[in-house]
């Protein structure tokens, strides 16, 4: 039996990039159902998740099965899972498949996604409650 994960991801609702990714990685096509949650809505793993002292204003955050990662290792899973189909795919999972290329651009992807809100004038996750 070809069983696939429960994935959870839990994205900023209010960045325009975030939004854009989580739509482009495709997963749906490789890993099969995946519930995107949007950071600001006050779903229990977005609670359960701040319990844990996880910072969402530091990076996404994912759940495979009983499995949760956050920040560049979110970017590094979710690459290992997509779908190669389309050039941003395959760019993508060219990029984030590899774990320390992953660590070591996803601070410049946070600073772009925190002056993209400020220019938007939108709030940090943390300043939304």
């Amino acid at each position: 039996m070809d069983r696939r994960p429960r994935l959870q991801i839990v994205y900023d609702g209010e960045c325009p990039f975030c939004s854009a990714y989580v739509e482009m990685v495709r997963l749906r096509e490789s890993a099969g159902e995946v519930e995107l949650i949007d950071a600001r809505s006050g779903h229990s793993f977005v609670r359960d998740l701040q319990a844990q002292g996880v910072d969402l204003d530091d990076g996404m955050a994912l759940r495979v099965d009983d499995a949760v990662y956050h920040g560049a290792d979110v970017m590094h899973r979710l690459a290992l899972m997509s779908g190669r189909n389309g050039v941003l795919n395959r760019l993508h999972v060219w990029i984030f498949s590899n774990a320390r290329r992953s660590r070591f651009l996803y601070p410049f992807l946070r600073a772009g996604r925190n002056g993209v809100l400020r220019l938007l004038g939108r709030t940090k996750i943390s300043g939304a409650r």
